[in-house]
């Protein structure tokens, strides 16, 4: 997820997981448990080929980086267990193992190199391991009886190659529902936009993966396990380019929240009222289903919404713009959008700062939330304990005239879930 998603200290959706997702959790640890114990008692059937997958899986998983934004944190640890699981013969002589050997050689190699992510308390290593685990027996049931049957054995050249993508492209198809349906069941967000966001993603790496996959599969059909370190080099690299995208798009953000701070340090706003407004305009948008990218901008629109406050000679007390007339929150919100459109962001970020004092029916679905939430945010704060109530119950009553009657109800769940845990002030 993004910086303000669920697995980010001080901005995450935290609590206890949900009972589907326990149930997805079972499964998987039955599954597991079971294909280690049928392993321990009966013995491996491919000595040499599961101890090479092994150790390619066991080395992509302790390369795994849990990045901002990375959906698949171990891309080499994916591909090898694809492989594995789609894997018939090893230089032209047949394999004979089985769903279950490959689901726990998969869960033994994973879980040694998850050990010093674990130690460090490095992502979420539980659903990461559900995730794999579910994926690759569905992969291993969907090809290995067929193979072993003989059912496959007309099969050659390109058919059998369209064969294996088509699998991969099913496994990769099913892990994103798998992935949309946890975060769903974490966060209660709409499972259709988590789908549309995980789908999206699996255009990117998750090519990747399922294409480096194939080609492990056949390239050790034909040529052994020596051509499993040949095909690693190039999604090694790919990793490599994604986690420095994502290192830039981190260094991004943070210039953003920095150029947002100084309003907080010049005195026109109070302590973490940029970070409050982003995290519950991110949520709200998540609620209302918005894509990853409009998310993006709405985050960096909410962190910089106050900028235009600097041309200001008297501080509005406490920074609450929701006080003034009309006329003053657009000429502020316009001096705003000139100030981001200097700092080189996204020209998006800059309109919906330039449009959050319109009349709301004339605004953007982003810039109507940002409108709400810092309304919502100076009012909680200036009515004491019974704040959030008493702005929501203001927020309602405006909603004819100032307010989308949407975007404060989404506001009310979010609230009313009472998940997400905002900066504190001070």
């Amino acid at each position: 997820m993004s910086a303000l998603g669920v697995e980010i200290p001080g901005y995450g959706i935290v609590g206890r997981a949900p009972v589907t997702l326990t149930l997805v959790h079972a499964v998987a640890l039955l599954l597991a448990v079971v294909s280690l114990a049928v392993v321990f008692w009966h013995g491996l059937d491919e000595r040499g080929v599961a101890l090479a997958f092994g150790i390619l899986i066991a080395v992509g998983e302790l390369t795994r980086w849990s990045g901002a934004e990375e959906r698949e944190s171990a891309p080499l640890a994916a591909a090898g267990a694809l492989a594995y699981a789609l894997l018939g013969e090893n230089a032209g002589h047949r394999t004979d193992h089985g769903v279950l050997e490959i689901v726990a050689v998969v869960v033994a190699a994973a879980l040694i190199g998850c050990v010093p992510h674990v130690a460090q308390g490095r992502g979420p290593t539980a659903d990461h391991l559900t995730r794999r685990v579910l994926t690759v027996a569905f992969a291993a049931v969907c090809f290995q009886p067929l193979y072993n049957q003989g059912r496959l054995m007309g099969w050659g050249g390109p058919s059998y190659a369209l064969l294996l993508v088509s699998l991969l492209v099913l496994t990769a198809l099913c892990d994103a529902v798998l992935a949309a349906a946890m975060a769903h069941a974490r966060t209660r967000w709409p499972f259709g936009p988590l789908l549309r966001d995980e789908l999206r993603a699996t255009l990117g790496i998750g090519s990747a993966v399922c294409a480096t996959g194939a080609v492990m599969s056949l390239a050790v059909a034909v040529v052994g396990l020596w051509a499993l370190p040949v095909f690693s080099l190039p999604l090694l690299l790919t990793q490599l380019s994604v986690r420095r995208y994502a290192a830039v798009r981190v260094t991004y953000r943070q210039t953003i929240a920095s150029l947002a701070r100084a309003t907080e340090i010049a005195g026109y706003t109070p302590t973490g009222h940029a970070r409050r407004v982003a995290a519950l305009s991110r949520a709200v948008g998540r609620e209302l289903g918005l894509s990853e990218p409009d998310l993006t901008v709405l985050e960096y629109a909410a962190l910089m919404h106050d900028i235009g406050q600097l041309s200001l000679v008297d501080p509005v007390p406490a920074g609450a713009t929701s006080v003034l007339s009309a006329d003053e929150q657009r000429r502020i919100a316009l001096l705003g959008g000139a100030v981001v459109r200097q700092t080189g962001v996204d020209a998006e970020v800059a309109v919906v700062v330039e449009r959050q004092a319109d009349p709301y029916r004339e605004q953007p679905v982003t810039a109507r939330i940002v409108r709400a939430v810092n309304a919502y945010e100076e009012m909680a704060r200036e009515a004491g304990p019974g704040g959030p109530l008493t702005a929501l119950e203001k927020l309602r009553l405006a909603t004819a005239r100032d307010y989308q009657p949407e975007v404060v109800e989404s506001l009310a769940r979010v609230l009313l879930r009472g998940t997400l845990t905002l900066p504190q002030a001070g």
